[in-house]
């Protein structure tokens, strides 16, 4: 019996394995193309400029001297191994809410360039010759389906290296828009799960820095993570000097009031 759990235990990690080499050197993301992943999910390799990462890890310096310190807030009792920040609302384990912690701290507000940004994110992902599964939207319908797109919260993570997110869902908003997350420093090995459960079947891929993902429709609640971040991999350029960014740009659908405790 024992010989047999260990050779389940080997299956399973070599499943692991093989999964994460098909990541890094599967066809499709050596290709590097916009692609859809899955109904709902969009990759899009490169598509911040080097500038515009660097502008925008200036910001992110700016947001970490605001009000709400980068922290690593508590999950079932543990820290978790990224750092955050929240802008437009406080998020902790209990949710999303106006203030943070004890003392009642108010978060930066969401700037209106990030609001633009994420809505010129939904024009070029959702694009039907990239993703023709969903929302199949015309031109003309996608300019003003993605035009209304009205952001009101971002969840900034920093992974410092060898940082990692288990698998979970963003289900601490009562909207179904879709989430617009960037990525800028260090590559990520993203996994793209599916709505039911944390395990298979799911699909890991390779965000590197500057790429684009959005996940909406049929996978706006799918389990995703990052298992793991490869070292020394950030253009330098980019302004990250170890580790990654991710900005992640949600509707929560909440009205005003109330708090995070």
């Amino acid at each position: 019996m024992a010989s047999i759990r260990w050779r389940a235990r080997a299956l399973t990690a070599w499943g692991e394995e093989a999964a994460v080499e098909e990541a890094l050197f599967g066809d499709g993301d050596l290709e590097r193309r916009p692609r859809e992943v899955l109904p709902g999910v969009v990759h899009v390799p490169a598509w911040l400029s080097l500038r515009q990462q660097r502008w925008i890890v200036d910001r992110f310096g700016e947001w970490g001297r605001g009000p709400i310190a980068p922290h690593s807030p508590l999950v079932g009792g543990h820290p978790m191994s990224v750092r955050m920040v929240s802008l437009g609302l406080a998020w902790g384990p209990g949710g999303w809410g106006e203030r943070f912690g004890a003392e009642g701290v108010a978060p930066l507000p969401l700037p209106g360039w990030l609001v633009r940004l994420s809505r010129d994110a939904l024009r070029r992902a959702f694009d039907r010759r990239i993703a023709p599964t969903w929302p199949g939207l015309e031109a003309e319908r996608l300019e003003a389906w993605a035009g209304a797109y009205a952001p009101d919260v971002a969840l900034v993570n920093y992974y410092p290296p060898g940082a990692r997110m288990g698998m979970h869902q963003d289900r601490d908003e009562s909207s179904s828009d879709p989430v617009v997350s960037l990525s800028i420093g260090d590559t990520a090995l993203f996994r793209a799960g599916n709505t039911q459960t944390r395990s298979r079947p799911y699909t890991d891929l390779r965000l590197a820095s500057g790429d684009l993902i959005v996940f909406g429709g049929p996978s706006r609640y799918m389990f995703h993570g990052v298992p793991k971040i490869l070292a020394d991999s950030a253009p330098p350029e980019c302004g990250v000097r170890g580790g990654r960014v991710n900005i992640t740009v949600r509707c929560t659908g909440r009205a005003t009031g109330g708090g995070n405790g």
